[in-house]
This record gives structure tokens, sequence and C-alpha cells, in this order.
């Protein structure tokens, strides 16, 4: 046995509150990001609908603002990591 492996982890004992106030500060920028990516999809769809070529950019950029949380999660998941990503609470 080595003897790094016999020292537990202090960085990976991270005390619930902490972790449940990054939860919430989560949540938070989420729900902010999301307003933020609805508003720029309906610039956007705005530009456009005036004949502006730039409120196609306006739609993609709210959609990924707007997904960002489920976009990120689907990353975590595919490369493995799923475990360590917090679940953001309202």
């Amino acid at each position: 046995m080595s003897a790094a492996s016999a020292v537990p982890s202090v960085v990976a004992q991270v005390p619930s509150q902490v972790k449940t106030g990054f939860q919430y500060g989560l949540g938070l920028l989420f729900m902010i990001g999301f307003i933020w990516g609805v508003i720029n999809i309906w610039g956007g769809a705005d530009r456009l609908k005036k004949g502006d070529a730039d409120g196609k950019m306006g739609i993609v950029s709210g959609i990924i603002i707007a997904g960002a949380a489920s976009i990120m999660a689907a990353m975590f998941y595919i490369f493995g990591m799923s475990d360590g990503a917090l679940t953001p609470q309202f």
C-alpha cells in the first residue's frame, strides 16, 4: 500500500452547506441566463423580420445561452463526469 492511498483526500471533502450554496448560486445563474437567452432569441427574430442578416446569429446565440445548462450537463455525461456536476437548486 502506498502512502498516497492511505491519506484521505481533503480536497474532495466539501461541507454540505458550501455545496448547497453553490447549487443555489447555479440555479440563480441559470434562471438569469435562460431569460437573457429568450430575450436574445426575440431580438434576433425581430431583426430577422426587419431584414437584418445578423438576426440569425442573435437567434443562435440566444439558443446557446438559454440552453447552456442542458448543454453542459450533456457534456459532463458524455465524458463520464456526471458525478462531478452540481445540480442547480431554485
